[in-house]
């Protein structure tokens, strides 16, 4: 059951509720495609190929030549579509911790769990680059000397990130974090 969602030119946050107990909150972000990417590396591989074709046939070129085109194209279209993401989700346990997945186009499903004890802080943090300005989630771990990046191949904008910050602050609920966790909108 979706209990909100928000949406983006390029992102949609959902937050689902699957079980009754509401013992575990997922929030997802999904990535929104618009096949621009994927139909023009099929349609340079579709060029490739042609090509190859149109030496083998017209100017009686080498079958190899067909090969190794064929070859080619099936490593460009994996180069450039293997690691696309498709969404990444955070599911949120308060009494075990946080789990983290990133679903790729490909199925592939990466996930990390992060015991509830481990987690001394969430925060939101602007990151500046020279080019462009962005909003990320992190988790300050105890023990460990770097942030642990929630939504680690996906940049939303803070509208979405800001649920999941105030969902991990009440999981994690220490005196502290639910003093600092408060935002006005």
């Amino acid at each position: 059951m979706v209990n909100s969602s928000i949406s983006s030119a390029r992102y949609t946050y959902l937050h689902d509720q699957k079980y009754p107990s509401e013992a575990v909150d997922i929030h997802n972000i999904i990535v929104r495609r618009s096949g621009a990417k994927s139909f023009f590396v099929y349609t340079i591989a579709l060029l490739v190929l042609a090509c190859a074709f149109y030496l083998y046939l017209l100017k009686e070129k080498s079958v190899t030549t067909v090969y190794y085109s064929f070859l080619l194209d099936i490593f460009l279209v994996k180069l450039l579509l293997r690691n696309s993401v498709e969404k990444e989700s955070v599911m949120i346990m308060p009494a075990f911790g946080v789990q983290l997945e990133t679903h790729y186009i490909s199925g592939k499903i990466t996930r990390c769990f992060v015991p509830i004890n481990k987690i001394l802080k969430p925060v939101l943090l602007e990151c500046v680059t020279p080019v462009t300005c962005y909003w990320t989630l992190s988790l300050v771990i105890h023990e460990e000397s770097e942030l642990m990046l929630v939504f680690k191949n996906l940049q939303p904008p803070v509208k979405m990130l800001v649920p999941v910050w105030k969902a991990l602050c009440a999981a994690t609920d220490s005196e502290e974090n639910l003093k600092t966790c408060t935002v006005d909108n």
